[in-house]
């Protein structure tokens, strides 16, 4: 029997879109900790002979994953970028390509202990499994998009136990649109894929600290200052990620044979200090029992900052999200232990700042502070750290974004669609642009303004209406223009009402300059 009610019918497709990935993301998420544990204890026990035994068996590793990137140079990195330039209309990715290599090339890259994250590699699975799920019930390319947003969704909240987040990452940053389907079925699908993880994994938080009391007021002078710190490192976080290829080019090794060099390196870290391997989670968890001083905590940055940059400039399958999140754990550390020192912040307080800077920091690099307040929140597992958190996310954010910092994965997309080539397509496609608050296009009416060639205004949506529009019809900040347009031109022509709709003093009723 076919549902009647659309928002119905998304939520149940959402929902089994969520259970497929949790299974999907569960596997591999329990199959990279049993890899991290037996490398791990591998690293307690040093000896030339074992030495030798893992240098062999991680160029194994990287000889397999290279020939995975030279069949599907799509998995390679977090993945989170590749997902955000489908979604725009930039590449036409193979589900089962994607699916079935990055499982593979994430296990076997993140086990050795590289300074990777699986929250990247998940949401790319996330995003598979949702358009191979789409494409299986032969949805238009409309519907198809918001499934690969609900997988996207289903996998963060999988890889993190943070359905909330999971669907507000995507909405915010990835999928750019709050559709009431598109976060109806990435909500949907998160809550299915989060209560196969629960089963899985159990229900303690991924990051459980300890939060003692909460930050008086008095002290709010404390978020300013690590504000200003989190949004200046992450800034420089985002030059050296964004230099990266360029770097490796200079080694002249073929780029799906650069994972080598971390699969190396990391032997001797691993060795030296087993304990900072791997993604950082463990690093934060241990936070909570014995946080070091504050001149082994600039070391251990370091290292991880280091270390992380070589894992991920490699081109390997994997994220930087979980990554983001330890180095604003020590930057946090550092400062409070720092504050401690000179007598200006009690000892009791340092988790406190442990937990905000991981917030911040995030909240920089991704220019995504409500994901990052509510992430850091569900991942802790405590809802008394809300006001802090914003405080010290907003100041980042403003930091980051009066330095003319971008969010970090629409960065990384730039870098991958220099030179774009979507696949021709006369199909005709719906798009969704939100009118905000001061926007250019605000109490013009629809016949002012001059539209982007090849597209059509059908709809207006305020809140649960959505009207036909006509030439009398005045746009008003907080309606959704609906723009029909062809495949082919979706993402011009949606660049192009956002630049009407954002630049001030736009000129109405003349015809815009080609591009």
């Amino acid at each position: 029997m076919q549902l009647k009610q659309p928002r119905l019918r998304f939520a149940i497709k959402g929902l089994l879109v969520g259970l497929t990935v949790g299974i999907v993301v569960s596997s591999f998420r329990w199959l990279i900790e049993h890899g991290l544990a037996i490398f791990t204890t591998i690293y307690q026990h040093f000896s030339w002979p074992i030495a030798i035994g893992v240098l062999l068996i991680n160029l194994v590793i990287g000889v397999i994953i290279s020939q995975l990137l030279k069949q599907e140079p799509n998995i390679s990195g977090s993945g989170i970028p590749q997902v955000e330039g489908q979604l725009q209309g930039e590449f036409e990715l193979t589900w089962w390509s994607i699916l079935w290599r990055k499982f593979v090339g994430g296990v076997l890259a993140l086990s050795p202990g590289l300074f990777l994250g699986r929250e990247g590699p998940s949401i790319q699975l996330g995003a598979a499994v949702g358009q191979g799920i789409s494409e299986w019930q032969h949805d238009d390319r409309s519907e198809r998009r918001i499934m690969i947003a609900a997988g996207a969704a289903a996998g963060l909240s999988a890889a993190f136990n943070a359905p909330i987040a999971g669907s507000l990452f995507v909405v915010e940053e990835i999928y750019h649109n709050f559709s009431p389907l598109v976060w109806l079925s990435c909500l949907s699908s998160a809550i299915g894929a989060n209560f196969i993880s629960l089963y899985v994994f159990g229900e303690l938080p991924v990051l459980h600290l300890i939060y003692p009391k909460p930050l008086p007021i008095n002290l709010y002078w404390h978020l300013l200052i690590l504000g200003i710190i989190l949004g200046l490192l992450g800034k420089f976080y985002q030059w050296i990620l964004l230099q990266l290829p360029e770097w490796y080019a200079h080694t002249k090794i073929p780029r799906n044979y650069q994972g080598l060099i971390p699969l190396v390196l990391v032997i001797p870290v691993g060795f030296w200090v087993p304990q900072l391997i791997g993604g950082g989670n463990q690093l934060i968890i241990n936070f909570g029992h014995q946080v070091p001083s504050f001149t082994i905590l600039l070391g251990i940055f370091a290292i991880r900052f280091i270390f992380s940059m070589v894992s991920y400039g490699s081109g390997l399958p994997g994220g930087i999200f979980l990554p983001i999140l330890s180095l604003g754990a020590i930057i946090g550390a550092a400062y409070a232990q720092l504050m401690v020192g000179m007598h200006v912040l009690p000892t009791s307080y340092i988790i406190n700042f442990i937990i905000f800077a991981m917030a911040g920091y995030f909240s920089a690099i991704g220019k995504a502070p409500f994901t990052a307040i509510l992430l850091v929140t569900e991942m802790v597992g405590n809802l008394k750290l809300l006001m802090p958190l914003a405080v010290v996310s907003l100041i980042a954010y403003l930091v980051l974004d009066s330095l003319n910092g971008a969010p970090i994965y629409e960065a990384l997309l730039a870098k991958l669609v220099k030179h774009p080539s979507p696949a021709p397509s006369q199909q005709m496609e719906r798009i969704e642009v939100p009118i905000f608050a001061g926007s250019a296009l605000e109490d013009h009416q629809v016949r002012d303004i001059t539209w982007p060639k090849s597209s059509l205004l059908i709809g207006i949506i305020r809140g649960e209406k959505e009207v036909i529009p006509h030439g009398d019809s005045v746009l008003q900040a907080g309606q959704t223009l609906v723009i029909l347009t062809s495949a082919t031109d979706r993402q011009r022509v949606r660049a192009q009402i956002r630049q009407l709709a954002t630049t001030s003093g736009v000129t109405f009723g003349q015809a815009e300059k080609p591009e």
